[in-house]
């Protein structure tokens, strides 16, 4: 995005401030930069320099639409909830990096196991760019949400691990382009 979007707020709307995961409000009217849409989250700039993160639920005070996912298959099989698990992660960004998680080399291991009184049991394990990151605990309720909403999805476990750390080595070649390290 070359220009960056002044977006005046419609509403009072729910933050979580960037990089410490704390969170609090800004109020209608409002002036904020638009930074970064992607995934189904925006982070924005404040009219005081603060990098925050809105919700794609409250896409609606920043006058935009909520993202829709499209591209699931229909299936509750594990093997496919596994699949609709991979690419729902895809919609999950560390709000300072425009690279999807799942691209970055954050998510170690993605499992789906039939459940004996139905739908499936999802673990996940995914790390973090960096061991103390704020927003740690933010990206793991983001992935632990959008695969909860999955058809076929009885129960989530997403687990944070250090070992191994992560390093840039992990990313995508697709990652690394987009960052500019290929």
């Amino acid at each position: 995005m070359a220009d960056k979007e002044i977006i005046v707020l419609k509403r009072d709307v729910n933050i979580v401030t960037i990089p410490d995961g704390e969170q609090g409000i800004l109020h209608k009217g409002q002036s904020v930069t638009l930074h970064q849409a992607l995934g189904n989250n925006y982070t924005v700039i404040t009219d005081y320099g603060h990098m925050v993160r809105i919700a794609g639920a409250d896409a609606d005070a920043l006058d935009m639409e909520s993202h829709q996912l499209h591209t699931l298959v229909e299936e509750t099989d594990s093997q496919a909830v596994e699949k609709n698990c991979w690419e729902v992660m895809k919609t999950v960004y560390d709000p300072e990096i425009p690279v999807n998680i799942v691209d970055l080399g954050l998510v170690y291991r993605c499992s789906a196991t039939p459940n004996p009184q139905g739908g499936n049991d999802v673990g996940v394990e995914m790390t973090l760019t960096a061991p103390g990151c704020g927003m740690g605990p933010v990206i793991q309720g983001d992935v632990e949400k959008c695969i909860r909403a999955l058809p076929g999805v009885s129960s989530v476990n997403v687990e944070v691990v250090l070992d191994p750390p992560w390093s840039r080595e992990m990313m995508s070649e697709v990652a690394q382009v987009q960052l500019g390290l290929f």
